[in-house]
């Protein structure tokens, strides 16, 4: 009787033994956390990622003031010429290569598991196209939304008519079967997610579902972007061909990607030549390897003959942004180091300089650069040209100057003949260089001081018993140990250098013919001054890349040779 009474009691068990109460706990703890974190993230969507999407649908338009038509690619050729198709592609290319990886890593920590992992692709490709279906929907709202400015254009406005031609917009004929779509999408990619969940419950079995996702995402992002750069490059060859002018770009393109394609192939055959047990079979590696990168270097030869048909506005707003780059944060940072390991001392007084240092950093940037304009100035009674002419030397132009400041030496020493792409910066860019190095050169002190607070005494107390010098220990010790703090000052510096703009806009003059105009200042003019919105957002997205890619090897070559102790 006992058993037979059991028998219920353990079915009871057994069917709500997903609802313990420790499960439960851990599903409450769970939900907390993700409500905790729910306002970032709506923040980071709304004030991160949609500016940037919406930014992105500007550019694909021409936009002057108000929305006009759809033209593609065509703001991105305008600023770097061809070069557009080629850097698009390889953004296709390379979402389906870190898709690739991204399946390899996740089956790789699912190894004993693999039926699972074929399993959990369903909830992770119905995930990735919710999130698709959502840009789809989001795409085909906002030109709705965008024209509502143009329907109570001449009307009396009031909120009854705004939400009026609101929900219109969000029920249009092109919107409802958009939101349809990413409606279904969402509501498949949840149920299969809950079901994963159930089937699977491990703390780690959302994490992949996720990871399986982003992969699905990146193949839906090469998927689409490789049709479009193809469909957009083969009509603007036919435009060229119609307009009998000359059509070569396709061949350029298709050269200088196979050319990519070539030498990620070779690095990849040498980097696993070493695998191979025979001698023979590691040295046809490397032979192969060479082939593969020899014929992709020849193929990006082309490089060069399309980056010279882009905007030189912008190439030369790019060049002087180089300049600015290489001009200021060596510098910058080789007299924060001076000065920090010098006021970490503890000499009398360097509270004081320390503060001093610091005071630039902190003082209104438009006020501090409106006075060394001054300071600067052509004029002869200028601090700077009076200073000058106390030494007994001539005055200069300075910020009015647009020639190179190593054609200005040559001049100087009796050399007339001086190549022109060896000029260099301009005086007047010099000007703004010392200027951010002034600035600049307090906050990376007070970041210095932090990273030698972090080193131990006793090394260098160690050290100085075993005979070094002072600068053995910095060399040797210091040094080294600062690595952390390079690194991340270089980082900052580096994107710091590549967005500035409010010093350069005051301190930049029309006397300097652009010569002081970086990539930020060259975007700002195309926006406000020349209202070319559709082309600035291209050239915003491009600045955006080269940061990107500048941030990414950084991090491969410097980061890899931080000293963490």
């Amino acid at each position: 009787m006992e058993a037979v009474e059991a028998r219920p009691l353990e079915k009871e068990r057994s069917l709500s033994g997903w609802l313990t109460p420790r499960r439960l706990r851990q599903w409450r703890e769970n939900l907390t956390a993700y409500l905790m974190i729910a306002p970032a993230v709506i923040l980071i969507f709304v004030f991160g990622i949609f500016p940037v999407g919406f930014a992105l649908f500007v550019s694909m338009h021409r936009w002057r003031l108000k929305r006009g038509e759809v033209i593609g690619l065509d703001n991105y050729t305008l600023a770097v010429g061809p070069l557009a198709y080629l850097l698009v592609f390889a953004l296709g290319v390379g979402a389906l290569v870190w898709a690739y990886f991204q399946f390899r890593r996740v089956y790789r920590s699912m190894s004993e598991k693999s039926l699972r992992f074929w399993l959990l692709n369903l909830p992770g490709i119905l995930l990735a196209a919710a999130a698709l279906g959502f840009v789809r929907w989001t795409v085909a709202l906002l030109p709705n939304i965008l024209d509502i400015a143009d329907k109570i254009r001449g009307v009396e406005r009031t909120r009854e008519l705004f939400m009026q031609l609101l929900g219109e917009a969000f029920n249009a004929e092109n919107v409802l079967p958009a939101r349809a779509a990413m409606l279904w999408l969402i509501a498949a990619a949840v149920a299969a997610f809950l079901v994963a969940a159930y089937l699977w419950r491990t703390p780690e079995n959302p994490q992949r579902q996720f990871e399986l996702a982003a992969g699905w995402l990146g193949v839906g992002v090469g998927a689409i972007l490789l049709p479009y750069v193809y469909s957009q490059m083969m009509a603007a060859y036919a435009a060229a061909v119609q307009a009998g002018t000359d059509p070569g770009i396709t061949p350029q393109l298709v050269s200088i990607s196979t050319g990519a394609i070539l030498l990620f192939i070779g690095w990849k055959i040498w980097g696993r030549a070493h695998e191979q047990g025979n001698t023979f079979l590691f040295f046809l590696r490397l032979v192969g390897a060479m082939v593969f990168i020899t014929g992709g270097w020849i193929m990006v030869g082309e490089l060069p003959v399309i980056v010279a048909s882009g905007d030189p506005d912008l190439w030369v707003g790019l060049r002087a942004t180089l300049f600015y780059s290489l001009g200021t944060i060596p510098f910058q940072l080789g007299i924060s180091i001076f000065l920090a390991v010098l006021l970490f001392q503890q000499l009398k007084g360097s509270q004081f300089f320390r503060m001093m240092f610091f005071m630039p950093y902190v003082t209104p940037t438009v006020a501090s650069a409106a006075v060394f304009r001054q300071l600067f100035s052509n004029r002869l009674q200028a601090p700077v040209n009076a200073g000058m002419r106390a030494l007994g030397l001539d005055p200069l132009q300075w910020l009015w100057e647009p020639k190179g400041i190593f054609r200005l030496m040559a001049t100087g020493w009796g050399i007339e003949n001086w190549p022109a792409w060896a000029d260099g910066p301009s005086l007047a860019l010099v000007v703004i260089m010392i200027y951010s190095i002034w600035v600049f050169v307090g906050y990376d002190t007070v970041i210095y001081l932090a990273g030698l607070g972090n080193i131990p005494k006793e090394l260098s107390e160690a050290a100085e018993v075993d005979g070094a010098n002072p600068w053995q220990v910095f060399r040797y010790i210091t040094f080294p140990m600062l690595s952390p703090t390079t690194y991340f000052l270089t980082l900052i510096s580096v994107i710091g250098t590549f967005k500035a703009f409010n010093h350069i806009w005051v301190m930049r003059l029309d006397a300097a013919l652009g010569t002081t105009d970086t990539f930020s200042v060259v975007i700002f003019t195309e926006f406000f001054e020349k209202l070319r919105y559709g082309y600035a957002s291209a050239m915003a997205f491009v600045l955006f890349a080269i940061i990107l890619l500048l941030t990414y090897f950084n991090n491969k070559i410097q980061g890899s040779k931080v000293f963490y102790g």
